[in-house]
């Protein structure tokens, strides 16, 4: 088995990928190395826990040709792990004065024993007019083939091949090519592409790449190239990605970014550093600035593996607790663009895939996007499902007590109303039957003890429909909704026609008062 999972959230996976030379943890941050000049030592990158790297083929082609071939990438790079291997398709494009043949390149990537493999893509970027995208998508689709069938016949090693996905913005276009590759075979797929929109903070297009791939591939592991700002690392992997790669570390330090967990400063204008990794903690701003430039580099770059590294075991942390929605919630905040994106995963319906039925957490309902958490949604449809035989119904705000049918408030009101369908009310899951309400997360969520108030039905339209179909289902001869300022709100601002349908402003001692 290539891939096997442990534990899911959202999209989001912890699992294990199966390589020739060993197995390692997914999500996975896949540092990049170059493999002629490669700048941070690689044990120390063994030492911090990184338990695979990328190279690309193409420069170790050009570099080293047969040599690579005699000695193979592990020892090409000094790495006794797992080892992916780029095409090289950027470079190519880019600076390439020769295009070899895929085949070529599949050849000596099998040929130096690379554990996980690409073929020779067209990288689409961002920004292409939809007619070259596409030729490039039909360019990588017909190079991918070709290699396939080299492979089939030529893979000895069982080393893992990964289909690139191509297209960026022209969501179609990604979505045939992740179709294609898939029926073709291919064990792992990738975007690619992402770096420019990642550059620009277009996180929404990035959330809308991977939601269009993962909308065609569900359980194959998923890579995103070029992802390697902490702030991508828990939306992507939210999203589904399994792995990612970047030389972002020792760019970043060239320019002399400093990474921290909500983003990237530039060093000489930090007054502090706030981080407590073995760099950081033993000088001060001024003394990093003051280094030899070599040496601020290294370090530098050595800091950014570290936060790189917090960041992905604090993904991991979050899918383990059941909290990843509320971790990604709190990345979100650091950034608007990052916001933008996170807004969109009400439209990602395959996010209830994954995520578990049953947490051993509480989940936290805190702002009007928590309605659209996999779990909330999942609830509404056990509640727009019940049906009773009583033909009257009485409403009431949700308690602090769980479930409800516990609450001293429900032993009053069914004391006083034995033939009513009594139910209680939660602004981020809808109608909530006593008679079901200890179902998860129905009696397992925390809602700010603040009063929510309803600037716009819009803000809360989930609960407008929850209502209003609950109420449709049956026909109710008597309804009383115990109204709370939430509940006001929502009434005075929606059309509601029901018979006999009576509204009763909460207070504490309203049962006694009806």
């Amino acid at each position: 088995m290539l891939f096997e999972v442990r534990y899911s959230d959202l999209a989001g996976r912890i699992g294990k990928i199966k390589t020739p030379s060993g197995t390692f943890e997914t999500p996975a941050f896949i540092p990049v190395i170059h493999p002629v000049s490669q700048s941070v030592d690689m044990d120390f990158l063994k030492k911090l826990g990184f338990e695979a790297v990328i190279t690309n083929a193409y420069i170790t082609l050009m570099k080293y040709g047969d040599l690579a071939r005699e000695k193979g990438i592990h020892g090409i790079i000094n790495f006794d792990g797992p080892i992916m291997t780029d095409s090289g398709g950027y470079q190519v494009l880019e600076y390439g004065s020769i295009e070899p043949e895929p085949s070529y390149i599949a050849q000596f990537e099998n040929d130096i024993k690379s554990d996980i493999c690409v073929p020779l893509d067209k990288p689409t970027g961002y920004g292409l007019r939809y007619d070259v995208a596409e030729r490039y998508v039909n360019e990588t689709i017909k190079n991918s083939q070709e290699t396939l069938n080299l492979i089939k016949s030529n893979n000895e090693r069982n080393s893992v091949w990964v289909g690139p996905v191509q297209g960026a913005e022209h969501l179609d276009l990604v979505k045939r090519s992740a179709g294609q590759l898939d029926e073709m075979g291919y064990e792992m797929l990738a975007l690619g592409s992402p770096v420019q929109l990642l550059e620009s903070y277009e996180f929404a297009i990035l959330a809308d790449m991977i939601a269009a791939l993962k909308s065609k591939v569900m359980s194959k592991p998923i890579h995103l190239f070029g992802a390697g700002h902490p702030l991508t690392i828990p939306l992507a992997v939210a999203l589904g990605c399994d792995t990612f790669d970047s030389a972002s570390y020792i760019l970043y330090a060239r320019d002399n970014r400093y990474m921290h967990a909500n983003g990237t400063s530039r060093l000489d204008k930090l007054s502090y550093l706030s981080c407590q990794c073995p760099i950081c903690i033993n000088m001060t701003v001024k003394e990093f600035v003051e280094l030899e430039y070599e040496e601020r580099i290294d370090k530098l770059a050595k800091h950014n593996l570290y936060v790189l590294r917090g960041e992905v075991l604090s993904v991991k942390q979050a899918i383990m607790e059941g909290r990843l929605w509320e971790y990604v919630g709190q990345k979100a905040r650091a950034h608007p663009k990052l916001m933008e994106a996170f807004k969109l995963f009400l439209n990602y319906k395959y996010l209830e895939d994954g995520t578990p039925v049953f947490k051993k957490k509480a989940i936290f309902f805190m702002e009007t996007i928590d309605q659209y958490r996999p779990e909330a949604s999942r609830i509404r449809k056990v509640f727009d499902s019940f049906r009773t035989n009583k033909k009257k119904i009485i409403l009431f705000p949700d308690t602090q007590v769980s479930p409800f049918y516990t609450s001293h408030e429900y032993h009053k009101l069914s004391s006083k109303f034995s033939d009513y369908q009594i139910c209680a009310y939660n602004p981020f899951i809808g109608i909530i039957p006593a008679e079901i309400s200890d179902i998860y997360p129905a009696a397992h969520n925390l809602i700010s003890k603040k009063k929510l108030n309803v600037n716009s039905v819009k803000d809360y339209p989930t609960f407008v429909s929850s209502f209003e179909n609950f109420l449709s289902h049956s026909y109710f001869d008597d309804v009383i909704v115990i109204a709370d300022e939430f509940m006001q709100g929502i009434v005075h601002q929606t059309n509601l026609e029901f018979k006999n349908l009576r509204i009763i402003e909460y207070n504490d001692d309203v049962i006694e008062q009806i």
